[in-house]
């Protein structure tokens, strides 16, 4: 395997830089003899790959290789890299200590914003290629991530996504920075990845049908037209559908440009232009083009150097469809970098390669902020914050100290009195920037208020702050009540509604139970309420309180159900064909769904996320059958299975029966065992739908001590 790699790295090279990097591999090989990667494979594996991603994917020359190989020898010892000055030169004796010095940055300890950290890649050399070969490194530890404990892989993935996507694109690798950004998905949300790229797989089928309809008039005219080309079609990859469903707010089938069909155009370098847009034209013959979503990099190139013409056209069966016209030079560019495109020509010195390297280290050293604000529009809505012991946290941008307090536990944000943000006192107010670190201090004496909600952007602390204020209001409003009904019946005054209707009016508060609460706090003077009393009974015995009815307004007639010839609709009966729920994932109503085609039991019905979804859809597309709940249907209970993970906290599992009796939900098992303070609990319960079902996940989360609550398919 390493020599396939090693003669695909060397594969081109001169006979003096095939000796001079296998010289690097000799050294590299000798200081890393020994040394294992997390999984026991020998480390020299992941030196081998980052080099073939230096030399194959961008496209660097032979020097960076070897540069690679000696960084890697010498990574904690770079003043023994001296020693080589002679036998490798200059240049690639200071690319490895360029390297090394990255290498030593730890986001923990350093407290780095996302564009502080380009800064400090373009410190450490005058050379842009050192953030080439990094880039390299991580996307290499990314495609190995499975060989990393748990943490690691979501410090890594989110590091990731948060510092070398936004790298790779602003360098033009959209290759790498593509697949960084599903690998970081990955890992740091693997529901909703599993969700996107079910959902990709399941319509695989209807876009390639869509596909071959749609080029087919479009290949008859080219090649009517003698221009030769040859057809991509490329899937938007699930990262960047799912910060599309989050941004728009929108379902997966309302994304428009789900996929795009790529033409490549053969064409000599004088009429490049010219070919592309009679590409164009012939297109915008068939198709009708949306002109706000022209796109025409081709007449003025990208600053990275990215030419392509970019339209969007409606079919006449209403599907929207991004089209890409481009010549194979500038595929190559757009695909994996100018470094690419000049490796990939045979070129070993080329001033358009040099120009870009240029460029590179322009933008990379620039202190224009116009110049780099698209490297930080994926962190806009986003922070990441570093507790004292390295652990990342991700947080909303705008998130304060409270906010990063509530993220690590609920009780630690209720009794948060303030913090030391990096290793200085501040307020619960303090707003948070990517790479702080942060050490929340608390006090048993503290108590949340509504003020603190001017201040916190999680829903989580919002949720927790509402609640906590509420059960303190209401145990306020309960001694308050009591002190109220006794001085009622001291005066012989009948507690009655429209008593109490009049107080909350006349003193201002938006409840009885606040105005119980202020009785409590004496804000409202209890020897206030008498006088009022009686003085209501003289001036206003006659008038009665009018009660205003409200009625459900009249409910519309159920309209037909339409569009469902395509769909198995999942009801009680179906012109007779079977059907069951799956045990392995336990669909119910409400759920997204779709069918397979069984050879002996019928249609089983599946979760669009359910673990065997994707081999399904891999495996048998054709017996893959869509399907959806009917909207009227009054379907018998479903059986749903809960894991509960929790402090050791005395009598949750009572608390947990209550919740359950107290929602009207059928319990068919619970099992519950302590290990060490850590109580896991499983229990089956009947459902009608999937609301009931959040509600009651809802309710579990809300007691003391539960640290995660998720569904199972059985117990």
């Amino acid at each position: 395997m390493i020599s396939e790699k090693l003669d695909k790295v060397l594969k081109g090279c001169y006979p003096e830089e095939v000796a001079q990097v296998m010289r690097a591999f000799e050294i590299a090989s000798d200081s890393l003899y020994g040394q294992k990667r997390e999984n026991g494979s020998p480390f020299m594996d992941h030196v081998i790959a980052v080099a073939e991603i230096v030399a194959c994917e961008i496209g660097l020359m032979p020097q960076s290789v070897a540069a690679v190989f000696l960084h890697e020898a010498y990574r904690l010892s770079s003043e023994k890299l001296d020693e080589f000055k002679k036998e490798f030169g200059n240049e690639i004796i200071l690319t490895a200590k360029s390297l090394n010095k990255i290498s030593e940055i730890n986001p923990k300890d350093t407290g780095l914003q996302a564009d502080n950290y380009r800064k400090l890649i373009a410190s450490y050399s005058k050379d842009p290629r050192v953030s080439l070969i990094k880039l390299a490194d991580r996307l290499e530890i990314m495609r190995s991530l499975d060989n990393f404990p748990k943490p690691k892989q979501l410090k890594k993935s989110t590091e990731t996504l948060l510092l070398y996507a936004p790298l790779a694109h602003q360098l033009g690798l959209y290759n790498i920075k593509s697949e960084m950004e599903d690998l970081g998905f990955k890992y740091t949300d693997p529901e909703h990845y599993r969700f996107i790229t079910n959902k990709l797989k399941a319509g695989e089928q209807d876009r390639k049908r869509m596909t071959d309809l749609f080029v087919k008039p479009i290949e008859l005219a080219l090649k009517k037209a003698h221009i030769k080309y040859r057809l991509k079609s490329r899937t938007k990859t699930a990262f960047s559908i799912w910060k599309k469903i989050q941004k728009q707010q929108i379902p997966f089938e309302n994304v428009a440009d789900l996929f795009a069909i790529r033409i490549i155009l053969e064409s000599p370098p004088e009429r490049e232009k010219e070919l592309c847009w009679k590409a164009y034209s012939i297109v915008t013959e068939y198709y009708k083009p949306d002109t706000d979503r022209l796109r025409d990099w081709i007449t003025v190139p990208k600053s990275n150097g990215y030419e392509s013409l970019h339209t969007t056209v409606t079919t006449p069966q209403n599907s929207i469809i991004e089209i890409q016209i481009r010549t194979e030079r500038m595929d190559d560019i757009a695909e994996n970098g100018h470094a690419s495109h000049w490796s990939y020509k045979g070129v070993k010195t080329g001033q358009g390669l040099e120009n870009w390297l240029t460029g590179v280290k322009s933008l990379l050293e620039s202190t224009d902020k116009r110049s780099v604000t698209h490297f930080l529009d994926f962190a806009m809505d986003e922070i990441f914050v570093f507790t004292p012991d390295g652990d990342l946290r991700r947080l909303l941008a705008g998130s304060s100290v409270l906010d990063f307090a509530f993220d690590i536990h609920t009780n630690l944000g209720l009794k948060c009195s303030g913090a030391k943000l990096n290793g200085k006192p501040c307020s619960i107010r303090e707003k948070l920037k990517t790479g702080d670190v942060v050490e929340i201090m608390s006090s048993k004496n503290q108590k949340p208020s509504l003020d603190w909600l001017n201040f916190v952007v999680s829903s989580k602390a919002r949720a927790k702050i509402k609640q906590k204020v509420k059960e303190e209001e209401s145990k306020a409003a309960t001694v308050g009540k009591e002190l109220f009904e006794r001085r009622m019946n001291n005066w012989k005054i009948s507690v009655e509604d429209e008593v109490v209707t009049y107080l909350v009016k006349h003193f201002k508060c938006k409840t009885a139970a606040e105005f119980y609460a202020k009785l409590e706090s004496s804000e409202i003077d209890i020897s206030d309420v008498k006088p009022l009393l009686t003085e209501k009974v003289k001036t206003d015995s006659a008038e009665t309180v009018k009660e205003q009815a409200v009625f459900a307004p009249e409910s519309k007639t159920n309209q037909p159900e339409t569009g469902s010839s395509d769909f198995l609709i999942i009801d009680e009966k179906l012109n007779n064909i079977g059907f069951k729920l799956s045990k392995c994932c336990n669909p119910i109503m409400g759920d997204e769904v779709f069918g397979f085609v069984t050879i002996r039991e019928g249609i089983k019905i599946h979760r669009i996320n359910c673990p065997n979804a994707a081999r399904l859809m891999d495996s048998y597309p054709y017996r893959i059958q869509k399907a959806r709940w009917r909207n009227t249907s009054s379907a018998n209970s479903f059986q749903a299975a809960l894991k509960i993970n929790a402090y050791g906290e005395t009598g949750l599992g009572q608390q947990i029966m209550e919740i359950i009796n107290n929602l009207n939900v059928t319990m068919r098992h619970f099992s519950i065992s302590d290990e060490k303070g850590n109580v896991t609990a499983k229990l089956q319960i009947l459902v009608p739908n999937n609301q009931v079902l959040d509600r009651v996940i809802f309710n579990l989360k809300k007691l003391k001590g539960i640290k995660s609550v998720s569904r199972i398919s059985n117990v």
